[in-house]
C-alpha cells in the first residue's frame, strides 16, 4: 500500500514537470515568433522562473545528447524518461499489491 501512494505522488510530480515542460516550449515558440517579448517583466520572470526549475533536469540530459544546432530534443528526452519511470513505479506497486 505504501508503494502505491509514493508511486502516486510520484506521478503527480511527474505531471507538474510534464507541464512544466509543455508551458516552456510554448513560451519559447511564443518569444521566437515575437508573440511575446522578453522585454516585458512578466514573460521574462515566467521564462526564468521555468528555466530554473528544469535546467537541473535538462542540462545531464543536454551534456549526453550530441548537438543538433538549434533543435533541442532534451525536453522529449525527458519526457520519455519520466514516462518510463511512472509506467515501472506503477507497475511495481501494483504487483506488490497482487502479491
Amino acid at each position: 500500500m505504501l508503494l502505491l501512494t509514493l508511486s502516486q505522488i510520484v506521478g503527480y510530480l511527474i505531471s507538474i514537470v510534464l507541464v512544466l515542460v509543455i508551458v516552456q516550449f510554448v513560451l519559447s515558440l511564443l518569444v521566437s515568433f515575437n508573440v511575446l517579448s522578453m522585454r516585458s517583466n512578466w514573460v521574462a520572470a515566467i521564462w526564468t522562473a521555468i528555466n530554473a526549475l528544469l535546467d537541473p533536469l535538462l542540462s545531464p540530459i543536454r551534456r549526453v545528447l550530441p548537438n543538433t544546432g538549434a533543435i533541442d530534443f532534451s525536453p522529449l528526452v525527458l519526457i520519455v524518461v519520466l514516462n518510463i519511470i511512472d509506467i515501472v513505479l506503477r507497475n511495481l506497486a501494483y504487483s506488490q499489491m497482487a502479491a
